[in-house]
C-alpha cells in the first residue's frame, strides 16, 4: 500500500497562527473542523486563502486541513495563505520560485504598534491647550 504524503507548515500574520496540513486529494479545505464556506463569511478571505493554490494550479489537486488561532478573520486568512505556500513549497520544491515571486513565502512583518504611556494610543495625543 502506497503511503499518502502529508506536508505540514506553519503560517503567521499579525497575531494569527495557522497550522496547515496538505495531501493529494480533490480540493477539500477544512478550517478548525469546519468547511471553508462555513468558517469564512467574506469572499475576500476565501480569495486570499486560495491564492497560493491558484498560483501553482493545485486548487483541485490537494486537500487542506487547517488549525488556526488568534487575531481576526483577515489575519487568519493571511496566516493560512502563508502556511499553505510553505507547505506547497515542501510538497514540490519547483513551486517555491513561483510562490516567492507572488510574495506568499515571505511573512508579512506588519503588526499593531504598541500603545505608549502618557497618551491614549500608539500615535494619538491628548488635546493640547496653551492655557
Amino acid at each position: 500500500m502506497a503511503s499518502v504524503e502529508k506536508m505540514y507548515a506553519t503560517g503567521r500574520r499579525k497575531e494569527a497562527v495557522a497550522r496547515v496540513w496538505i495531501w493529494p486529494g480533490e480540493g477539500k479545505i477544512t478550517i478548525n473542523n469546519r468547511d471553508i464556506d462555513d468558517y469564512f463569511g467574506r469572499a475576500t478571505s476565501k480569495l486570499v486563502l486560495r491564492q497560493a493554490l491558484e498560483v501553482v494550479e493545485q486548487l483541485d489537486k490537494v486537500d487542506v486541513r487547517v488549525n488556526v488561532a488568534g487575531g481576526g478573520l483577515t489575519g487568519q486568512a493571511g496566516a493560512i495563505r502563508h502556511g499553505l505556500a510553505r507547505a506547497l513549497s515542501k510538497l514540490n520544491p519547483d513551486f517555491r520560485p513561483v510562490l516567492k515571486k507572488a510574495g506568499f513565502i515571505t511573512r508579512d512583518p506588519r503588526a499593531v504598534e504598541r500603545k505608549k504611556y502618557g497618551q491614549p494610543g500608539a500615535r494619538k495625543r491628548f488635546q493640547f491647550s496653551k492655557r
